[in-house]
């Protein structure tokens, strides 16, 4: 796959898969199948195993591997495979080349978790990381409001294969700064905090968004999507208003039930366990009982056209 093609397809709706566990706290591999196949199956072109919301810090490195080479057996040609990455750089180096050696097209770099960090430092951190894999794109997952526009320009111009910033950052006029003050045209920048965000980073430069929401009701992600890119505001604002209360929810608490509200409505639909990994936890049955309540709204938002 060409780096254009990729960037193409990340202007899109870049979906983050859960990581269903069975019974037994393994990783189910037919649910896994499962909810990816009715993303693909419904449009979806770019999927990010071992992304935040497939519970990358709850996984171990060989189950990460496992999710990698699971996605790309199951994506087929229509959907790219973007492996999240991360760590110390050998790790992450080694997570990338993995990922390479297993058919993914790209690699999602995670935000150094280090306590101390250097503008020259982070620029240094993913050049290694895309300098060791240079047939793959590179997106750069930047959630720190101190990384500026030059830092990413310096970063663009030593890897070629940089091919996107999936900005997370919560403040869309910091986005608009940074991509203006980076100025490289060839770059993608991709709304990183779901649908709830999409419209207002839409309109400074975002021409893409990640989603979680895509595990249950990826034909509605899909939706907002068409209507952001056809510029009809009403039509894209009414399908915001239908996930609006389920990011709510899943951003209550400083996100803490971010994996696991997700996995409630795919357990309400029989496609995987609620099970999740510490430090989370399953939901209360009030909020399950919230969600129920959302999915009948969707589901009548869906039959009616």
């Amino acid at each position: 796959m060409t780096l254009e093609l990729m960037r193409e397809r990340l202007a899109g709706v870049v979906a983050i898969p859960v990581t269903p566990f069975d019974r037994h706290g393994g990783i189910d591999d037919e649910a896994f199948t499962r909810v990816l196949a009715r993303m693909v199956d419904a449009g979806i072109q770019v999927v990010t195993p071992n992304g935040n919301t497939s519970e990358y810090y709850s996984l171990t490195d060989a189950e990460r591997r496992h999710c990698v080479e699971l996605t790309v057996q199951s994506a087929g040609p229509g959907c790219s495979t973007l492996a999240g990455v991360g760590g110390a750089v050998p790790e992450a180096v080694e997570a990338a080349r993995h990922a390479r050696s297993a058919g993914a097209q790209a690699i999602m770099v995670h935000q150094p978790t280090h306590p101390f960090m250097s503008s020259e430092g982070w620029v240094e951190y993913h050049r290694q990381i895309a300098e060791a894999v240079p047939e793959l794109g590179v997106v750069l997952y930047l959630r720190n409001p101190r990384i500026d526009g030059a830092s990413v320009a310096r970063l663009a111009d030593a890897a070629p294969n940089l091919v996107a910033i999936k900005y997370a950052v919560p403040d869309p006029v910091r986005m608009a700064t940074v991509s203006r003050d980076c100025d490289r045209p060839h770059l993608v920048w991709i709304a990183g905090l779901a649908e709830l965000s999409a419209p207002g980073y839409w309109a400074v430069g975002a021409t893409g968004f990640t989603s979680g929401f895509a595990n249950v009701e990826p034909t509605l992600s899909l939706r907002l999507l068409e209507a952001l890119r056809t510029a009809d505001t009403e039509g894209a604002m009414r399908i915001w208003e239908l996930i609006r209360p389920f990011e709510e929810l899943r951003a209550r608490n400083e996100s803490e039930h971010n994996v696991s509200v997700v996995k409630e409505s795919l357990a309400q639909m029989g496609l995987c366990e609620r099970d999740v990994r510490p430090p989370i936890s399953t939901l209360t049955a009030a909020d399950r009982q919230r969600v129920e309540k959302m999915m009948l709204q969707w589901q009548g938002a869906l039959q009616a056209g």
